[in-house]
């Protein structure tokens, strides 16, 4: 007996891609291409041509562009026809695919660790935890189920009276504001040797604006990216971001991102830094100086130098590796010491879920 084998197709599957399931699709293209539309949407004709994501018979690439600019997320470049570009619209949609895709991964994330804020905070979220009453303690916050269990279990469900000592309060956690400034490598490691790095960058920076703009109004977030110097780019601008021919000057970021970081008045403030390289690169005397071989003495000094800054100004660097250059874990392990700072080492995968944990865990302190 002889069997053929061939490539298995799900033939009852090749129609139930909706434009919804396609724009999720299509928002991951957007980011890889740096928010080329046209340069995506080739990249997902490519996709239906192999795989038929489009049912033929009811539509395909041209009704689904129809359906792209009724909805607004992409409308036609003036004087160049059948040329597209994002819409503000396809921006948050964007920003909104990654930060559900970050949240679904939480979810599931065993990641655990508390990083509890020092600082009160300007509003109070009420926990699932109880504790006994004390005063000064809201009255609002009574679990009256905890304090009239206690009374029965003390006289009994026929002589029920309730004492100070029943009660029972939830406990609560202060949220405090939070000025961010997340800065990006876009030194050219970021896209050596066929690894792209530079992509889940640019989705957790989505993502986290999202997070900021929609659950934490009265935060504030500004995302820098650094090569060869360093640059503020706006939230709208993230997915254009793209690496090119830099060394890494760690410096001239942590500079600016003082700077910005210096105008904010909230309780905290902190620098999420994403880096897959050691310093190479600083300004001396108006011009670079660089040095990609090992760990040169001068920039590290000088880049420490800002890291202590930042720390007499009491603002917190996080550092997210996600590569694990000797060169680098030995510079992030000396900055961190400098800082008084945090460190992680993360795959690819899991930056996200290591940002948003620290993120939201940074902004709470629990009221005792």
């Amino acid at each position: 007996m002889h069997f053929l084998y061939s490539e298995w197709r799900d033939e009852q599957g090749k129609s139930r891609m909706t434009f919804e399931d396609l724009m999720r699709l299509l928002s991951q293209l957007l980011v890889k291409s740096n928010g080329d539309v046209g340069q995506a949407l080739q990249w997902l004709t490519y996709l239906d041509g192999k795989h038929g994501l489009f049912d033929d018979r009811e539509k395909g690439i041209g009704d689904f562009i129809e359906w792209l600019k009724k909805q607004g997320y992409i409308e036609e470049i003036p004087g160049k026809r059948n040329r597209h570009r994002l819409t503000s619209k396809g921006g948050r949609r964007i920003r909104d695919e990654s930060l559900n895709q970050i949240f679904s991964s939480l979810r599931k994330s065993p990641l655990g660790g508390n990083h509890e804020t020092p600082h009160s905070g300007t509003g109070i979220e009420r926990l699932s935890e109880t504790k006994p009453f004390r005063f000064g303690d809201q009255p609002g916050n009574i679990d009256f189920a905890a304090t009239i269990s206690n009374a029965i279990r003390r006289d009994g469900l026929d002589r029920i009276k309730i004492e100070e000592d029943d009660l029972e309060v939830y406990e609560t956690e202060h949220l405090t504001t939070c000025a961010t400034v997340l800065m990006i490598d876009i030194s050219h490691s970021m896209i050596l040797y066929g690894e792209d790095r530079i992509t889940p960058a640019k989705n957790v920076a989505m993502a986290l604006a999202q997070l900021i703009l929609t659950r934490y109004p009265k935060d504030s977030l500004h995302v820098i990216v650094f090569g060869d110097d360093a640059q503020e780019v706006k939230v709208n601008d993230i997915p254009f971001i793209s690496v090119g021919p830099f060394h890494t000057n760690t410096k001239a970021g942590l500079e600016l991102a003082r700077q910005l970081l210096k105008r904010k008045r909230n309780v905290n403030r902190q620098i999420f830094m994403v880096t897959d390289g050691k310093p190479s690169a600083i300004f001396e005397y108006g011009r670079i100086y660089k040095n990609p071989f090992g760990l040169d003495r001068k920039i590290v000094n000088k880049t420490l130098d800002e890291a202590v800054k930042c720390r007499r100004e009491k603002i917190a660097i996080t550092t997210f590796m996600i590569a694990q250059d000797p060169w680098l874990v030995d510079f992030v392990n000396k900055l961190t010491e400098a800082n008084r700072g945090r460190a992680y080492f993360s795959e690819l995968n899991d930056l996200g879920q290591y940002m948003f944990v620290d993120y939201i865990r940074n902004r709470r302190r629990h009221v005792r």
